[in-house]
C-alpha cells in the first residue's frame, strides 16, 4: 500500500501536480532526493469542495429572491419599520407609534394614541366646564383650546391612567383659540406625535379623541369633510361670554359659542371675537371634545377639535345641548406648531 505507483523519472516539473489527488495522504508519493514537483497539501481538495457549497446556497438564495420579488421587499420594509419605530420611541416616552398589523385601522390609533389625550375640567366663579387636551412633552405641557381654560382659577387633568395632576396655564392665545397649560410633577408621560395638516386631504379618514360629557377617552372617527372653514369664536377672557367658558359646561351657562357661515350657534359670542381656518370633520364631536385631537391613520395629531355645529342648542330658552350631527371643526396643527414658542414664553396675541 505504501509502493511509489508512478514510473521513475516521471517527476517533471511540467507534469500536474494534482493528477494524483490522493497520493500525499499516504506520504510517499514525494521523493526529495529526486526534486520532484511536490503535490498540493492533502487538505486541499476538501477545501474546494467546501468552497462550493457557500456559493451554491448564496445562488439558490438568490433565484429564490427573484422568485418572490415584492413579498421580500414588502417583509424587509416591515423589519424595518418596526426597529425604526422602536428606536424613535426612545426613553420612557412612548410616543403614537401605531403598529404595523393595526396601521391604518381605528382600533390601531386609538391604542397608540389615547395614552395621550386627557380630560381637563376647569373651575371658576361662573361653574365647572370639561374639556380636553393632547400631552406632547413627557413632563406635562398639554395643549388645548383657549375657550378651555379661559378665566379658569384651576384646573385639574386626569390622564388615560385615572391619575389626576393640578395644572397651570404657561400661555394662552385666544386670536388662534389655543392654550398651553402644564402639570404640577409629572414625569415619563406618552406624547402625542404632531402631524402635518398642509398634507391633508378631503375624504381622509380621520379620529377624534376626547372626553364629551366627561366621558374620558371616546373615540369616534369619520373623515375630513372641508378644508380651510372660516369658524368665528369668542376669545376675550374677561368678557360675558368668554369668562370660563368651556364645552361641558355644569351648574348652568350656554356651550361654548361660536359662528359659522354667518349664523351663531351653541350661544351668544359676544363682542370679542376671533375667526381662524379650520379642518371640517364627520367625526362625532360633542360638548367636552374641544381641545381634544383630531387624528391621522398614521397616529400623527393633524388638528386640536374645537367647535361643533349643534343648531338647536341655541334656541332660545333651551336647557339641553344637542349631540353632533357631522360638523365638527379643528384648528389644523400646522397653527399650533407655528404658535408654540409663543405659548411658551407666556405670551398671546
Amino acid at each position: 500500500m505504501t509502493e511509489n505507483l508512478r514510473p521513475s523519472g516521471a517527476h517533471s516539473t511540467d507534469q500536474d501536480p494534482t493528477s494524483y489527488p490522493y497520493a500525499s495522504s499516504y506520504g510517499t508519493a514525494y521523493n526529495s532526493a529526486t526534486g520532484g514537483y511536490p503535490p498540493p497539501p492533502p487538505y486541499a481538495p476538501t477545501n474546494r469542495r467546501k468552497a462550493k457549497r457557500p456559493v451554491a446556497l448564496l445562488a439558490a438564495v438568490a433565484i429564490a429572491a427573484g422568485v418572490i420579488g415584492g413579498g421580500t421587499a414588502t417583509l424587509v420594509g416591515q423589519l424595518n419599520g418596526q426597529d425604526s419605530a422602536t428606536t424613535g420611541s426612545g426613553g420612557a416616552v412612548n410616543g403614537t407609534t401605531v403598529s404595523q398589523s393595526s396601521k391604518g385601522t381605528v382600533a390601531g390609533v386609538a391604542e397608540a394614541v389615547s395614552p395621550a389625550i386627557v380630560e381637563i375640567g376647569a373651575a371658576s366663579s361662573a361653574g365647572k366646564s370639561t374639556g380636553s387636551g393632547v400631552v406632547i412633552t413627557e413632563d406635562g405641557e398639554i395643549v388645548t383650546n383657549n375657550h378651555v381654560i379661559s378665566g379658569a382659577q384651576q384646573i385639574q387633568v386626569t390622564l388615560s391612567t385615572g391619575k389626576t395632576y393640578t395644572a397651570d396655564v404657561v400661555g394662552t392665545d385666544p386670536d388662534k383659540d389655543l392654550a398651553l397649560i402644564k402639570l404640577r410633577g409629572a414625569s415619563g408621560l406618552k406624547t402625542a406625535t404632531l402631524g402635518d395638516s398642509s398634507k391633508v386631504k378631503v375624504g381622509e379618514e380621520v379620529v377624534a379623541i376626547g372626553s364629551p360629557e366627561g366621558l374620558t377617552g371616546t373615540v369616534t372617527s369619520g373623515i375630513v369633510s372641508a378644508l380651510d372653514r372660516d369658524v368665528t369664536v369668542a376669545k376675550d377672557d374677561s368678557g360675558s361670554s368668554g369668562q370660563g367658558q368651556g364645552q361641558g359646561r355644569q351648574g348652568g351657562g350656554q356651550e361654548w359659542p361660536f359662528e359659522f357661515g354667518g349664523q351663531q350657534f351653541n350661544g351668544d359670542t359676544g363682542e370679542e371675537t376671533t375667526t381662524y381656518k379650520a379642518l371640517q370633520t364627520d367625526a362625532s364631536l360633542n360638548p367636552g371634545n374641544s381641545g381634544g385631537a383630531l387624528i391621522n391613520m398614521d397616529g400623527e395629531i393633524i388638528g386640536i377639535n374645537s367647535a361643533m355645529y349643534a343648531p338647536s342648542s341655541s334656541a332660545a330658552g333651551s336647557g339641553s345641548s344637542a349631540g353632533s350631527v357631522g360638523l365638527g371643526f379643528a384648528i389644523p396643527v400646522n397653527t399650533l406648531k407655528a404658535d408654540l414658542d409663543t405659548l411658551r414664553a407666556g405670551n398671546g396675541s
